[in-house]
């Protein structure tokens, strides 16, 4: 399983505007944005967008400011565009409690920002868990008492209650306040 980063949604934001580096983590650090989402340095930021121009899915270009230093203001490649649109409607997202809360909350939260509809999106991340959950289901039903069972459970039981959440995220977002 590849590794979890916030390459794709630093691409989502500069699709839906141009930005300098500042401008971006404000967003990650804003909790009504993906400041409840992600945890991410001003470092961290940076070399994401480092590897993001190095490989050919940003530009950055220096923009001068009348009352402050010059920036550099990022934008997407024609790249960056496709990888972004093939993350966004990823067909067999995780269903790993941890993706479902970083991942899929950066989708819907990009799909949002950019307009583009999100219940493609939730219905591929509800298939996901339900057949994690039917797969862990089986495994207990076969399992014998011990930790592992207990173990099994409580996956289930994280699995039920990211179900049970992800109808609401089916819903639009003024129908659930956000």
């Amino acid at each position: 399983m590849n590794q979890l980063t916030p390459d794709e949604t630093l691409l989502g934001l500069l699709a839906a505007q141009a930005s300098h580096g500042y401008q971006l983590l404000a967003c990650f650090h804003d909790s009504d944005e993906l400041g409840r989402v992600w945890k991410l340095s001003t470092s961290q930021l940076y070399a994401v967008l480092k590897r993001l121009a190095g490989q050919g899915l940003i530009t950055g270009s220096e923009v001068e400011a009348a009352r402050a230093p010059a920036r550099v203001e990022y934008e997407l490649t024609s790249a960056g565009r496709e990888q972004l649109q093939t993350w966004l409607y990823e067909p067999s997202p995780s269903a790993s409690i941890r993706r479902v809360r970083v991942e899929f909350l950066s989708r819907l939260y990009v799909a949002r920002l950019l307009n583009l509809p999100t219940i493609p999106i939730v219905q591929a991340q509800k298939t996901a868990c339900q057949q994690e959950y039917e797969t862990r289901l089986a495994e207990r039903d076969r399992s014998a008492p011990g930790v592992g069972f207990l173990a099994l459970e409580l996956h289930l039981a994280q699995l039920a209650a990211v179900l049970h959440w992800i109808d609401r995220c089916e819903m639009s977002p003024k129908e659930h306040g956000t």
